[in-house]
């Protein structure tokens, strides 16, 4: 359910340092996701589930701020993104 992230930084080279802080949030925001979704498939009570849903959305929004600020820093990772993308779209083509 959650990742078991090694969370010590004095290990990344200075450089690296900011671009592994935002990877390590994004990994924070997912596992908070599926923490919350979770639970909300668990509960019987709607006030709950609605609120864990609700905030579950929140913690999507979070990835998408983390991760915006990690493609500001890392061209390469924009790069393997793309062709990510592109392999999935040929893949779903071709079936």
């Amino acid at each position: 359910m959650l990742s078991k992230t090694p969370i010590d930084l004095t290990k990344i080279k200075k450089e690296d340092l900011d671009r592994e802080i935002l990877r390590l949030a994004v990994i924070a925001e997912l596992d908070a996701i599926n923490l919350y979704e979770q639970m909300a498939s668990l509960t019987s009570n709607s006030n709950i589930k609605a609120v864990l849903l609700d905030i579950a959305r929140e913690e999507k929004t979070h990835v998408g701020e983390f991760q915006t600020m990690l493609l500001n820093m890392d061209e390469e990772q924009v790069k393997e993104l793309e062709e990510g993308k592109k392999e999935v779209e040929e893949i779903l083509r071709d079936e």
